[in-house]
């Protein structure tokens, strides 16, 4: 059974790691839950997670796997909100490198190029959460190409048999010409040369063209979770 966690901790990792106690605490400022989640399973010991955190200057912020019902009722019971629910997308590698990449539609490089880092920034895609691509130990990012002009970009890492796609955004103007589909393949060709046998992807609930996008390609949802914060 894959640890969906380590998974990501791996490929998009938190600036900072803490151990309290049972608790795993994520602390990264301005890049997002999936850097900055407590992980864990003691309903009981929850006011230590919540201490420690703010101690560290972040709001309390929980990442609940579908087994953990206990932890997630006695959030719940705390007053805590469930916000940004996601769903896991894996895929076989093999399938998705059977030809080659055409010519000039996509391909991985690093560091970035500017331009990519322009793309991210427009589809808000933050200065903080680019560093966090460069903490993966084993990096790659993805441009995309329509008619010679850049297009989408995307960022890859891996992690056992595993690679890990994020950060994809595609130009509002160059949607709908399989540029998303270019940037899924680039980075299957990627983990196969890294010895990867599937690619992996997180999409948040709320964004249904991505879903219906990754399910065009033969993408199978595996797995999901949800976080649980105090409203401000």
């Amino acid at each position: 059974m894959t640890d969906w966690q380590t998974l990501i901790d791996a490929c998009w990792p938190a600036e900072n790691v803490l151990r309290q106690g049972p608790w795993t605490i994520r602390v990264t400022h301005g890049a997002g839950s999936r850097v900055s989640a407590i992980s864990g399973d003691v309903p009981a010991a929850i006011s230590e997670a919540e201490a420690a955190t703010r101690a560290a200057g972040q709001a309390p912020n929980f990442i609940l796997w579908p087994e953990q019902t206990a932890m997630d009722d006695a959030l719940a019971r705390r007053g805590y909100g469930v916000e940004d629910s996601v769903t896991i997308w894996w895929h076989p590698v093999a399938p998705l490198t059977t030809a080659p990449m055409p010519y000039a539609t996509a391909f991985t490089i690093w560091p970035p190029l500017q331009i990519m880092r322009d793309l991210w920034q427009e589809g808000q895609i933050s200065a903080a959460r680019q560093a966090v691509m460069a903490r993966a130990a084993n990096p790659a990012g993805i441009l995309a190409r329509v008619n010679d002009r850049a297009a989408g970009a995307g960022f890859v890492a891996a992690h056992g048999d595993t690679a890990m796609l994020s950060a994809i955004e595609v130009s509002p103007k160059h949607r709908r010409k399989g540029v998303a589909g270019n940037i899924l393949r680039a980075a299957a060709h990627w983990a196969k040369d890294q010895g990867c046998s599937r690619i992996a992807l997180i999409a948040a609930d709320t964004n249904v063209a991505a879903h219906k996008t990754y399910a065009s390609h033969g993408m199978q949802a595996v797995a999901g979770y949800h976080y649980r914060r105090l409203p401000e």
